[in-house]
């Protein structure tokens, strides 16, 4: 079996978008604002961090592209839903256009990048590394959906 652009871009099509319908519905009101509980994060911080572990992954550590990635920073962001929307765009654009490069290149990526090891000791394939892009873009929108589950449950706080 293979992972195609093709194939690889529509799932990052698809988790920017159910992304961004979280956005939507949070909207400037609430899309900084952190569930109750220790280590949550706004959606809003997600969005950041998943933008910068598209970028971090595809292009630093795929593609060798440099970085000044400050992954801390990312949970500490805030940004308005225009600010994410745009954003969001620009990452999957980037994405979608890194995995067409890999695809292209398709040689073992190296460890000898800062910023990652490859995830999977196995398979330093360029699908392995899509696949572990995919996988943390899913899993950070499900923590989206629950914050923004956890944000409609609770009542608005006066501005």
């Amino acid at each position: 079996m293979e992972l195609t652009p093709n194939t690889a871009n529509a799932y990052i099509r698809d988790a920017f978008t159910k992304m961004l319908a979280v956005v939507d519905r949070l909207g400037d009101a609430k899309i900084n604002v952190k569930p109750p509980g220790p280590d949550t994060n706004s959606a809003a911080a997600l969005v950041v961090h998943c933008c910068g572990v598209s970028e971090n992954w595809l292009g630093h550590v795929g593609l060798g592209r440099p970085s000044d990635r400050d992954r801390d920073a990312e949970f500490q962001a805030t940004a308005s839903v225009a600010e994410l929307r745009s954003l969001i765009e620009a990452a999957r654009g980037q994405a979608e256009a890194d995995v067409v490069a890999l695809d292209a290149s398709p040689a073992p990526v190296t460890r000898d990048r800062p910023g990652g090891a490859h995830p999977v000791d196995v398979d330093r394939s360029p699908a392995s590394l899509v696949i572990h892009v995919l996988e943390e873009l899913y899993q950070h929108l499900g923590h989206m959906e629950l914050t923004a589950d956890a944000l409609a449950a609770a009542p608005a706080e006066p501005p």
